[in-house]
């Protein structure tokens, strides 16, 4: 049975907590920081990238400004230089959250949706997810409609981003359950070049209830746990020790 942590990040910072969270990410970070047009994008990429390096260090045992990540060869980021291949870890981020997954010996892919207004989630979904789900989604009451279409989404999401294989892999070759019946892989069609096949381990994940969430793990019954950082976290941006959390 293999294990993997997930981390739940509130995104919401004290006065000084961005620049805190600023200091601690590269140079590769800072640029794409500043390519976010709201402030209250730019801010939540900074703090969602800082929480994810002080989670690293802990992991590593070293600083969190040292944690040095590059790009892979899909496009998913991992740990470079000696730390190659110690963790595989994921991010994702939307409205007030963030989410973090690691694992030790697996992929692991997280995805985090705020649950917001959307009166085309069911054409949406026709055009980009499989006709089982649709077909699913379509059955459920109007009301729950839209949860239920963001929580699909996070269920794909999170394994296309354990994949690595972004807009290489289309949504609709594969399919999951729909909320609420548990998550897991129902379908792939099969190809080389995405590696879909054998177990997979899904689980919802407790964001809030303004958020849906979903970690995937490329493995049999995984053990998966959920921790959340404490409110102060970005005061342990700058030591090296045992990262804060709530449980």
């Amino acid at each position: 049975m293999s294990a993997a942590q997930v981390w739940v990040v509130d995104l919401a910072l004290r006065p000084g907590d961005l620049d805190r969270c600023g200091a601690v990410l590269d140079g590769a970070e800072r640029l794409r920081a500043d390519r976010f047009l709201r402030p209250a994008d730019r801010a939540r990429f900074v703090a969602s990238h800082a929480a994810l390096r002080l989670i690293l260090a802990d992991a590593l045992g070293v600083l969190p400004a040292a944690v040095e990540i590059a790009v892979g060869p899909n496009g998913k980021p991992e740990l470079a230089d000696a730390a190659e291949g110690v963790l595989q870890f994921n991010l994702s981020h939307s409205g007030e959250r963030a989410l973090i997954g690691l694992a030790r010996d697996t992929p692991i892919g997280v995805d985090v949706e705020a649950v917001r207004p959307m009166s085309d989630a069911l054409r949406i979904a026709q055009g980009h997810f499989a006709a089982d789900e649709v077909s699913a989604l379509a059955k459920a009451p109007r009301s729950m409609v839209e949860r239920r279409f963001f929580g699909l989404w996070t269920r794909k999401e999170a394994v296309v981003k354990a994949l690595g294989s972004g807009l290489s892999l289309p949504l609709d070759r594969f399919s999951v359950s729909v909320p609420p019946d548990v998550p897991r892989l129902l379908r792939a069609v099969g190809d080389e070049s995405w590696d879909l096949d054998g177990p997979w381990t899904l689980m919802d994940l407790d964001c809030g209830a303004d958020h849906v969430a979903t970690a995937a793990v490329q493995a049999a019954e995984a053990a998966v746990t959920c921790h959340r950082l404490s409110d102060d976290w970005p005061d342990h941006l700058g030591r090296k020790g045992a990262t804060p959390r709530l449980r």
